[in-house]
């Protein structure tokens, strides 16, 4: 046989494995060399005389070498340890196995439930958002069982919403109640930054320990900056596989605050220049990148998406709070008043906004809500004088129905964690008190 004829037959199989080699290794990444790569590639790293082994990212890449964020830690590597290419890419196994399930990044199971079952397929954990142009029409209202957002701030399905409050307001306590109250048939719920022990809280004390129809996906505050950020993309690729069958997605994210902050860390340690805050100007653009990906799309499901902003000091005009607010469908904002004073859950109705409700509901519900908030806001504006008897009934009739009003307004938004209401008595309910 001929030479030409051997190589024709062979044709770009890889008959052994080429492989660079490491010539730095720095705090938070890995200089290369000797391999041929592509920003974005990942890569295996290879200790040769210990039994260890990470994945990594090719994040920059100069004239004589290349520089790598891992996802584990650079303990234990050391200049002349190789580098291999990773022919699949930077992709997943997703499939039906993974509901009910507890996940690492890369589809691990962190669970002890043994492994995953099932057919699985491979999904690329970076992918384009949805085409403008393909984007389906947000008109059918997606109900999360909690009265304060069905009523004055009703999602639609494929619509991405935010909340936003400061730490140990009941964000958490919130979320349980709007993934158990959700009529969703698949619910994608990613713990971003967490501390480890929050974990089986969210699942045990939060979910009541049910996962039926739920993927969760762990990437805790002690994993590395790049399994934080690509824990989120892995939990957007799952989401993404089941509204391709057809299927309405909830897709909960807790928190954009620490993605952004996993950014903030691999962008400053590759020389990124700090901007407001010390975020550089990547932890800014990958915020649509991730958020985007959300959405009703023609001829699919769709994926309505809940993500958590952590606003520190309760300052609105965070640079990532104030991003997310310019991406999102609305923002859900939690008031540490309301939790002090003791209404729960505490959404602050007025501060809060759903930029879809009135493309989902009837024209007597939203006259409802109009006529809720603005005698809502009037109770708020004049509280100071009520408490003290300054106000004399009769002198303002809008404001002496607030008043007469006031106790139904306030049992409205109060809401025990575990109670769930319909979305039909949610509306009837909300009609009845503002009659």
């Amino acid at each position: 046989m001929l030479l030409t004829e051997i190589r024709e037959g062979l044709g770009e199989k890889e008959l052994s494995r080429t492989f660079g080699e490491i010539k730095k290794v720095d705090p938070t990444k890995i200089v290369g060399e000797k391999l041929s790569v592509r920003v974005g590639e990942s890569v295996t790293l290879k200790a040769k005389n210990i039994d260890y082994s990470t994945v990594g990212m090719v994040t920059e890449i100069d004239e004589t070498s290349f520089t790598v964020t891992p996802f584990g830690f650079v303990d234990g590597f050391k200049s002349g340890d190789r580098i291999y290419k990773n022919s699949s890419g930077l992709s997943i196994k997703v499939g039906e196995g993974l509901l009910g399930r507890v996940v690492n990044p890369f589809m691990e199971p962190i669970d002890d439930k043994g492994a995953i079952q099932g057919k699985r397929v491979e999904a690329p954990i970076m992918k384009a958002p949805i085409s403008a142009m393909k984007r389906g029409l947000i008109d059918t209202p997606f109900s999360v069982g909690v009265k304060s957002i069905d009523a004055h701030l009703t999602l639609g399905k494929g619509q991405k919403v935010g909340i936003f409050a400061g730490s140990g307001v009941g964000k958490s306590t919130l979320l349980g109640m709007v993934v158990r109250g959700a009529e969703a048939p698949v619910k994608v719920v990613a713990l971003i930054g967490e501390r480890g022990r929050e974990i089986p809280e969210f699942i045990h004390k939060n979910l009541g320990g049910n996962l039926e129809n739920t993927v969760i996906v762990v990437a805790t505050s002690d994993d590395s900056a790049l399994m934080r950020k690509y824990g989120a993309f892995s939990a957007m690729s799952i989401a993404e596989h089941f509204k391709s069958t057809g299927r309405d997605v909830l897709f909960i994210m807790d928190s954009v605050t620490r993605f952004a902050m996993a950014q903030r860390e691999i962008g400053l340690s590759l020389g990124e220049p700090p901007t407001s805050k010390g975020y550089p100007p990547s932890s800014i653009s990958i915020l649509p990148q991730l958020m985007e990906r959300a959405g009703k799309e023609e001829g699919q499901g769709s994926i309505t998406a809940v993500f958590t902003v952590l606003v520190e000091g309760d300052d609105m005009s965070d640079p990532i709070a104030d991003q997310s607010r310019s991406i999102l469908d609305g923002h859900i904002v939690l008031s540490r008043e309301l939790t002090d004073s003791g209404l729960y859950p505490p959404i602050n109705i007025l501060n809060s906004a759903s930029r879809v409700i009135s493309d989902v509901v009837s024209v007597e519900h939203i006259e409802a809500v109009q006529k809720f908030k603005r005698l809502y806001s009037l109770l708020k504006e004049n509280e100071t004088l009520i408490r003290i008897g300054a106000y004399q009934m009769g002198s303002d009739r809008e404001l002496d129905m607030a008043i007469e009003k006031k106790e139904a307004m306030e049992k409205f938004l109060k809401q025990a964690p575990y109670e769930q209401v319909s979305f039909r008595e949610t509306v009837t309910k909300l009609l009845e008190v503002m009659r």
